[in-house]
């Protein structure tokens, strides 16, 4: 994986233990889902944003369960995605104007045609500590993000995460009661 941010690794500590959990879920490359896609729409409409993603950090990509403003796009590397730098906190990451930050001057997303400007993505936390991916809002222009605006992406990524968990504890439901039969 090529990583285009300066003097940040991006291979959190845990990060076998991570995508064990992640894959456990049964989430990637599966179909979009009502309740991830209306989470995203509200988060884009809430915060006034062109793009929200329910963004899924694989071992080399960034996987969109929910995408609103790029839907033309299902992954892009995880050298590239902001979503890789917001897993490594356990609250949101935020970055107001992304051409003032450092480690964002290699960033294609950054310095290309794509244009980003502006990052907020608040990590989709278990409960056991694993950082699967983001809820993540993103701008063609700069702008502020206050602690409220924070806190309320910290929320609707909590959301998102027990979204994750209904679908896991149905899914198992499901395979039990199949067994059964």
């Amino acid at each position: 994986m090529k990583n285009t941010f300066i003097g940040v690794n991006l291979i959190p500590q845990n990060e076998e233990e991570r995508l064990l959990k992640l894959q456990e879920y049964e989430i990637l490359d599966t179909p979009p889902e009502g309740a991830f896609n209306h989470i995203a729409a509200m988060a884009a409409r809430m915060f006034n944003v062109p793009i929200a993603l329910v963004a899924l950090v694989d071992s080399e990509r960034v996987w969109f369960k929910a995408n609103v403003g790029m839907e033309d796009v299902e992954n892009v590397s995880r050298g590239v995605s902001l979503c890789s730098l917001a897993i490594l906190n356990d609250g949101p990451t935020v970055f107001p104007d992304a051409v003032n930050e450092p480690c964002l001057l290699a960033n294609p997303l950054v310095t290309g045609n794509f244009g980003l400007r502006f990052y907020a993505g608040a990590p989709l936390r278990t409960s056991d500590g694993h950082n699967l991916g983001t809820l993540c809002i993103v701008d063609k222009q700069s702008r502020e993000f206050s602690e409220a605006d924070q806190k309320v992406l910290g929320q609707l990524a909590s959301i998102v995460m027990d979204e994750i968990e209904l679908r896991y504890l149905k899914r198992n439901a499901q395979v039990e009661a199949t067994a059964k039969d």
